[in-house]
């Protein structure tokens, strides 16, 4: 009986705690970037190693660059060029074009920089037993647990939004066993001051940071004390019945039994506009205030607040694919399981939900979007210089913002495309002798750079001279609006900057040898074509995906101004013009092309598929209104392939959702859980992607959009919509037969609760947060609802 006993309550504890949907945990620490687990309320950040000598972890702050305001009109004469490479162009002299697109470039983007690393050095001897360390993504806690000689310690980690601290609390089992030093190191220039019962670490961020693939030299990096961004890191050891301990670097406890560490980080930076040393924010004054006030609280109050406040947006979406089989293992030892094409239901369902913790953990910053590595980087000059790259990466990080439930997140990257507009209004003039309206091109910065990078004339056009980044940006806008159905921010911020990408494209346009309308020059972004002559190049006019982004952007500045009132004259060109533009063409291969003859391409299955824009993020192609288009997309994405790199097959994913098919998008969620070895140098930089043992991105090397890609996509998979219409379960796969998920969004403004069995939907719930009519499509039915405003229609199928 006793044996008996024990094995059901064996099985009981393994149904309750096996295979979380909510917790990455692991039985050792971590000893690379890419096993820890990190921490955020939106501008601090924090990667924790969980070291049981020596618990490193890295700090960040949002706010942190390298740089300061830039110059937009920092080369003033460069539009003087756009005839001579226009003409190039008519003459089909492609190799000319791209020699005088060099004369069209900038300055490099910043870069983000790292805080420091703050130490726990603590001094038990002995060798560890049954250790244990989580990241619950379901309170946004992290917890470390093991056994040295019969003592058990415990540390709890999280950074609070609500009061602006890092918290951690230790603990021992046994009365006086705790003893540890706080230290604090940085690759920045810092000093360290230990004062009373607070160490003190302050310094300033270089006031230039060259891109890491621009090489080593002593310009690479330049720090002026007179010049950058400042920080502060306060850090103070409070409700500890040990004694405290210091020197002149380190701070610490012995012969405790519980202490509580507080951290607090403040930058001096005040604005893309304001000069962060001589117009900063008094940062140590924050610092100092964020901590004392903190410091009135006890563990377990800092601790509810911090729960309660992130739980609001959290909570908001839950998905259940049905029962798993899997075992319960490790995070990383799953990762390795399911890639060997086992069923691990749970693990997809936690790597969704992983995509939005990181969201509200770092997307909380005014007018500071979440960069190419969220907020989580150790690197001074970090690969791709952990910018914001808007030719794709910066824009998908934001995909699921809004069909997660998590609009507020996407506020930040609304607030930046103002900023960017501002710069970008002086770069369309000068660099693209555009008067009216405003662009952005390639990479950006804290400081909202908007021009062509390639540090004047040095970068190649294909990566270098791309300047639809304000199109794309300004789709946001729009997506922001149909979801919430604000339209006093649709008046106040929304329209005017929309309007002014639409006026850059309006004055870019020119016609084309039949009279339609195309942009010249043009580029596809890092891909190249292979011309009817054999040359391979860059440049060209009337790339796709720029008229794709055209299309998008008038529609949408159309539709904008209709539902304002206003505009008319404007509209009425936009009107116009959008009847004009170079269509959409299928080339020989049954593909859509990507460039304006149906030439090669010089790589085949490249990363980039930005000409299938209009598919996803875009919406001028969808399955139903333009069924050869979409069947070309189609094309396009068997020729490409399916092995490409992270963020890359996170596009993918949602492109093969929006052409409704399911298994297809299954397959490469799977590939993008391929498991990869973290490698802690960031030397790999090939490969196909796929996910490190934290669940991060293996871009190569890291990169957080393919994470903010591939959980957008289950909700693309799940519920589409438009302006007019909700599709439910478009691409539902076959691997996900039974489940259920609530808190869906969809245009419009309506919230969507989905349940189904053996693949059949049994009951959709349709929330109404607007009073808007609802057309709802599902199995070829549609159902004409209206909801008023804050009420719910359950539809039985």
């Amino acid at each position: 009986m006793k044996n008996l006993m024990t094995i059901l309550l064996g099985i009981l504890s393994f149904s309750a705690f096996s295979q979380s949907p909510d917790k990455l945990w692991y039985n050792q620490p971590a000893l690379y970037f890419e096993e820890s687990l990190v921490l955020g309320n939106g501008k601090a950040g924090a990667s924790v190693f969980g070291g049981v000598e020596s618990d490193k972890i890295y700090l960040n702050d949002a706010t942190l660059w390298s740089g300061e305001p830039v110059n937009p009109n920092m080369n003033p004469e460069a539009y003087k060029n756009i005839p001579a490479i226009r003409e190039a162009l008519k003459n089909e002299d492609y190799q000319l074009a791209d020699q005088l697109q060099k004369k069209i470039q900038g300055k490099f983007s910043e870069s983000y920089v790292p805080l420091g690393t703050m130490f726990l050095n603590f001094k038990t001897a002995g060798k560890p037993q049954n250790y244990y360390r989580e990241l619950n993504i379901a309170d946004a806690v992290s917890t470390v647990k093991y056994e040295v000689n019969g003592v058990k310690y415990t540390r709890e980690y999280f950074i609070s939004y609500p009061d602006k601290v890092f918290v951690i609390r230790l603990t021992s089992d046994k009365k006086g066993k705790l003893d540890f030093d706080i230290k604090f190191e940085s690759l920045l220039k810092y000093k360290v001051a230990v004062i009373g019962n607070e160490l003190s670490a302050s310094g300033y961020a270089p006031v230039v940071a060259m891109p890491n693939y621009t090489g080593n030299n002593e310009n690479a990096v330049v720090f002026d004390e007179n010049r950058g961004t400042r920080f502060s890191s306060l850090m103070s050891i409070k409700n500890s019945d040990g004694e405290v301990v210091k020197t002149d670097s380190t701070l610490g406890v012995k012969n405790a039994t519980e202490a509580l560490i507080l951290v607090s980080i403040a930058t001096s930076f005040n604005g893309f506009d304001k000069n962060p040393a001589t117009e900063g924010q008094d940062y140590k004054a924050i610092a100092e205030e964020q901590l004392k006030k903190a410091s009135a609280k006890t563990f377990d109050q800092l601790k509810k607040a911090h729960i309660a406040d992130y739980q609001k947006y959290f909570n908001r979406v839950s998905l259940n694919l049905g029962k798993t089989t899997a075992p319960d293992l490790p995070t990383n030892e799953r990762l390795k399981r399911y890639a060997e094409g086992k069923e691990d239901k749970n693990l997809e369902i936690l790597y969704f939900q992983f995509g939005r913790y990181l969201l509200i953990s770092s997307s909380r910053t005014p007018g500071v979007p979440a960069n190419l590595q969220g907020i989580w980087n150790p690197y001074l000059r970090p690969p791709w210089s952990s910018n914001y790259t808007i030719n794709i990466n910066a824009q998908e990080n934001y995909w699921g913002a809004e069909t997660t439930n998590l609009s507020e997140m996407h506020q930040p990257m609304l607030t930046f495309i103002k900023n960017i507009a501002e710069t970008g209004k002086v770069t369309a003039k000068t660099f693209l002798g555009v008067e009216n309206g405003w662009t952005a091109c390639h990479n950006s910065d804290i400081w909202a750079m908007s021009n062509p990078v390639g540090n004047f004339g040095g970068g190649d056009p294909v990566w270098a001279n791309w300047y639809f980044g304000g199109p794309w940006l300004s789709t946001h806008l729009w997506e922001h609006y149909t979801f919430t159905q604000n339209k006093d921010w649709l008046k106040n911020e929304g329209y005017p900057l929309l309007r002014g990408a639409a006026e850059f494209c309006l004055g870019w346009l020119v016609e084309d040898k039949n009279g339609m309308l195309i942009t010249s020059p043009s580029t596809s972004p890092e891909n190249r074509y292979i011309s009817d002559k054999g040359y391979t190049g860059a440049t060209l006019y009337g790339a796709t995906a720029d008229l794709a982004m055209i299309r998008d952007c008038f529609t949408q500045a159309i539709q904008a101004s209709k539902v304002l009132n206003t505009d008319t004259e404007f509209r009425q060109k936009l009107e116009e013009a959008l009847v004009r533009l170079h269509p959409y063409q299928i080339g020989k291969k049954g593909n859509l092309q990507e460039w304006y003859y149906d030439w090669e391409d010089a790589e085949p299955q490249h990363r980039h598929q930005t000409h299938l824009f209009g598919l996803h993020p875009g919406h001028t192609i969808t399955p139903y209104n333009t069924p050869d288009l979409a069947e070309a997309c189609r094309k396009t994405l068997e020729i490409k392939g399916d092995e490409t790199t992270g963020w890359s097959k996170g596009w993918r994913i949602n492109l093969w959702a929006r052409l409704e098919d399911g298994n297809r998008a299954y397959k490469m969620i799977r590939e993008l859980l391929k498991y990869v070895d973290p490698d802690g140098l960031r030397t790999n930089y090939s490969g196909g992607g796929g996910t490190y043992p934290n669940l991060f991105d293996a871009h190569p090397p890291f990169q957080i959009d393919g994470n903010f890609g591939g959980s957008a996509a289950f909700a693309e998979m799940l519920v589409q919509s438009t302006e007019t219409e909700i599709r439910l379960m478009p691409a539902l796969p076959d691997a996900w037969e039974v489940g259920s998920v609530n808190g869906i969004c969809a245009r419009g403004g309506f919230e969507i609760s989905l349940e189904w069995e053996l693949g059949k939907l049994k009951m959709a719930k349709i929330l109404s947060k607007s009073g808007n009519p609802c057309k709802v499509i599902y199995a070829g039915k549609t159902y004409n609802l209206n909801i008023e405003k804050g009420q719910t229609k359950e539809i039985k199928f």
